[in-house]
């Protein structure tokens, strides 16, 4: 009897969060997955629909893990809260105080960030020659720690972080302070906005604000000038109305597709242990947001 030669193994992947039912996430991941011909299930656990609050998250990981999932992906919003529930952290996600991505090994789970290596690859791509001497994050959540990283990692002057939470803005601080250098991050509150813009090259946003759920701006646009560059983290509407009343006033701006893609290409890599191929899911996730829908999704 001839040799049946055995199927690719398996892969069960799931994506905590609030809210998540627009994300594309799961099509990112299993388009990619077939054309590597990899068997791949990407499954939405949305602590809306299932009637959780955030503190719960550390259940939905046991239960993931207990059920054979190979990974998780994890948004808003717990980010942060799921880091108690780990066996293990990388140190970057640690010193962040973050986590984007687990993976199950051994019957344990260890958590990654790869929303700070998607964030440093899609400034690298999309903001070319901009200037980044002084930069503002407004936001100091999981994803603002991730941007507060990516941008001292790739040379960012120094980097100021405003947020309504004065103690997450000073932990954020002091983690990425100690990293990188303490003369090179610094924080403060949202109402610093317009005198830290002033001073300002560059200004990331990094709130929910923008998405349909969460509608508007967290930026007036009077503060807004030409030669300040504008970059939004979120992607589903990749037209926020943040960017679109930047380009109005002359800035440069990115929006949040390209750092949302080129996350999805790092937790691929640590779920299946494949190359992806990132030009090809920039090329998928164009297909997938062309045309009139437009929707909020977090990862």
């Amino acid at each position: 009897m001839p040799n049946t030669p055995e199927p690719p193994p398996s892969r069960l992947i799931g994506l905590i969060g609030a809210g998540i039912g627009p994300s594309l996430s799961p099509a990112l991941h299993e388009r990619e997955a077939d054309e590597q011909g990899l068997r791949y299930l990407y499954r939405r656990l949305d602590l809306n629909e299932l009637g959780l609050a955030p503190d719960r998250v550390g259940d939905l990981l046991e239960a993931a893990r207990l059920t054979g999932y190979t990974g998780l992906n994890i948004t808003h919003p717990v980010k942060q809260l799921v880091m108690a529930h780990l066996d293990g952290v990388a140190e970057e996600a640690s010193v962040l105080g973050a986590v984007n991505t687990v993976l199950f090994k051994g019957g344990k789970a260890f958590g990654y960030n790869t929303d700070t290596s998607g964030f440093a690859r899609s400034v690298m791509t999309g903001l070319v020659g901009a200037p980044m001497d002084a930069v503002v994050v407004l936001g100091a959540g999981g994803a603002g720690a991730a941007v507060v990283h990516a941008l001292l990692a790739v040379g960012a002057g120094s980097v100021r972080v405003l947020d309504l939470d004065p103690v997450r803005t000073d932990r954020l601080v002091d983690a990425l302070g100690g990293h990188f250098g303490r003369d090179r991050v610094s924080g403060g509150a949202a109402a610093d906005l317009e005198a830290a813009l002033a001073e300002a090259d560059g200004l990331v946003h990094a709130t929910p604000t923008g998405m349909r759920e969460h509608p508007g701006t967290a930026v007036p646009p009077a503060l807004l000038r030409p030669d300040l560059w504008v970059a939004d983290v979120v992607y589903r509407p990749l037209e926020t109305e943040l960017l679109a009343a930047a380009r109005a006033r002359g800035c440069r701006t990115l929006d949040g597709g390209k750092m949302a893609v080129f996350q999805a290409v790092d937790s691929f890599r640590l779920f299946t242990g494949v190359e992806p191929d990132a030009d090809r899911m920039l090329r998928h996730f164009d297909a997938l947001t062309a045309g009139p829908k437009e929707a909020p999704a977090h990862a």
